[in-house]
């Protein structure tokens, strides 16, 4: 059950194909990019991302193709907690703890910097997992 409104759309190019991932750039764009004088203004800007479909499209689309890449609004939600908010509140959880036990701002700021070091390492070694669960797919 697909619906629009719960649906993120990206519009992309078809880089490369194989049976298990495609592989698609995607050019994103802030709203004054496309202005006519946006090359002598430097708040227009755009970035080129490179993403992994998986699934096999090789009969459905071919390199070069412009095509859409869509993820359901809870993928979205869940990469956004787990790249910002939990990290957030983990900081925020050690400087406060720190800071209440050792009274020293130094050392709570080290410490809850430090806190995100086995966060990231914890993601890396659930990556396969969270790939399962962070899942795009290609429309045309």
């Amino acid at each position: 059950m697909n619906n629009m409104n719960t649906d993120i759309r990206h519009s992309a190019v078809v880089e490369e194909i194989s049976a298990e991932r495609t592989r698609v750039r995607i050019v994103q764009s802030s709203a004054c990019s496309t202005c006519k004088v946006a090359s002598r203004c430097h708040a227009s800007e755009s970035k080129e991302k490179t993403v992994d479909v998986y699934g096999d499209y090789t009969g459905r689309c071919a390199v070069g193709d412009n095509v859409f890449v869509v993820a359901s609004q809870r993928v979205g939600m869940f990469a956004v907690v787990l790249g910002s908010v939990l990290p957030l509140f983990l900081v925020m959880a050690v400087l406060l703890f720190v800071f209440a036990v050792t009274g020293s701002e130094p050392a709570a700021a080290l410490s809850a910097l430090l806190s995100l070091i086995p966060y990231y390492i914890l993601l890396y070694l659930f990556k396969e997992k969270i790939r399962s669960r962070l899942t795009f797919r290609i429309e045309r």
